[in-house]
């Protein structure tokens, strides 16, 4: 069976049979264990970046000047001058990923050489792209990890923090990153090695870019106003504590009930990780998830079906969304030996309550985003 990597060269020769054999770069993607939204309040976040990867399959080309992306999943594709890309401007749609990638890159005065580019998956387009441009004069990690975030704020238009980025480029095999999305510094944290990671789908579509999630981006900036009126020091939520939140009214009080609560549940995830606690671990999820669902209000009813199904599951000790809401995937802590029988009654109750089949993924910790050399 060839490998994602080998199979995309194939692919890439098949469509651009002119520009020659490519370097494959690979960026994994990430399941977030704990320490949801907090990451634009500049709190604490403990990511996987996980062995579901994007590659890039990536050659000069001397057609027509141009820089071709092709999303090989998504059978489309799309194309800019290169020599144009400082000026390129938005098309919403996926291209605008990669495309605000090459402009941050053309910014520091990197040249962007006509080059084809074909991509499978888009779990870590940016990353992937970032890599596959900047070629033989990579940029230096942590600086990756910040254009390819400046990319999506400045040029996708979505007020993110950085995590995904970050995991992306900082993985680690059989290691969990607790960030620290203020000063981007990080500590490696082992996990059980008895415990299993399954990540479930709800097949239901992310709405990141909508308006939800800038609202509540926007809750979050009212809660740090309030608050300053009396605590002047406070430049973001990851500065207030539960103490200060009753100079917060209305639904911004309960947004940064939230994060304050959810920073604190990273750092004790961690101590319970390390000390392989695995029982306080799924505490600590359940109680991220609620804080989601009533203070956040960013689940829905097919995350929370398979929150409160799976805890009535043997062998699972814990269960929240994961991601930024409004659908998307649940994590789950299992026993591996439960793992089979959780898969089978996990699919099973979500097909019978929602006619739909959710896909179902046990994640398992990878190092972080390199070149692929076959």
């Amino acid at each position: 069976m060839a490998s994602p990597a080998s199979d995309l060269v194939a692919k890439f020769i098949e469509r651009y049979p002119s520009s020659g054999t490519p370097a494959i770069y690979r960026a994994p993607g990430r399941v977030n264990l704990i320490g949801e939204h907090t990451d634009y309040n500049f709190g604490f976040v403990m990511p996987i970046a996980m062995d579901l990867a994007c590659y890039a399959a990536v050659a000069p080309n001397g057609a027509d000047g141009n820089l071709r992306l092709y999303a090989e999943d998504l059978l489309q594709g799309y194309e800019w001058p290169a020599r144009d890309i400082a000026e390129a401007h938005p098309q919403k749609t996926w291209s605008d990923y990669p495309l605000g990638v090459a402009q941050q890159l053309a910014r520091l005065g990197r040249e962007i050489r006509p080059s084809d580019l074909l991509f499978h998956s888009s779990a870590a387009l940016e990353v992937a792209t970032a890599l596959a441009l900047a070629g033989d004069a990579p940029l230096d990690p942590l600086e990756l990890a910040k254009l390819c975030h400046r990319a999506e704020n400045e040029f996708v238009g979505l007020p993110c923090g950085i995590m995904d980025q970050f995991i992306s480029i900082f993985g680690k095999a059989n290691r969990a990153i607790k960030l620290d999305c203020r000063s981007l510094e990080f500590e490696e944290v082992p996990l059980p090695e008895d415990l299993a990671i399954v990540a479930v789908n709800t097949m239901v579509k992310h709405e990141l870019g909508a308006s939800a999630y800038r609202r509540r981006v926007a809750e979050c900036s009212e809660a740090v106003q309030s608050i300053k009126r009396r605590h002047p020091e406070v430049s973001s939520l990851r500065d207030a504590t539960e103490g200060m939140l009753e100079e917060v009214s209305g639904v911004a009080h309960k947004r940064a009930r939230h994060v304050v609560a959810e920073n604190q549940r990273v750092i004790e995830f961690a101590e319970a990780a390390r000390a392989g606690n695995r029982r306080r671990m799924g505490e600590l999820f359940v109680a991220s998830h609620r804080s989601l669902q009533q203070d956040y209000e960013v689940s829905c009813p097919e995350l929370d079906f398979l929150v409160d199904t799976s805890l009535n599951i043997e062998g699972v000790y814990g269960a929240r969304m994961t991601g930024g809401g409004f659908g998307g995937c649940t994590v789950n802590l299992v026993e591996p030996g439960a793992v089979g029988e959780f898969r089978a009654k996990i699919a099973a109750a979500y097909l019978a309550q929602f006619a739909v089949e959710p896909q179902l993924y046990e994640c398992r910790p990878s190092i972080g985003a390199a070149r692929i050399f076959l």
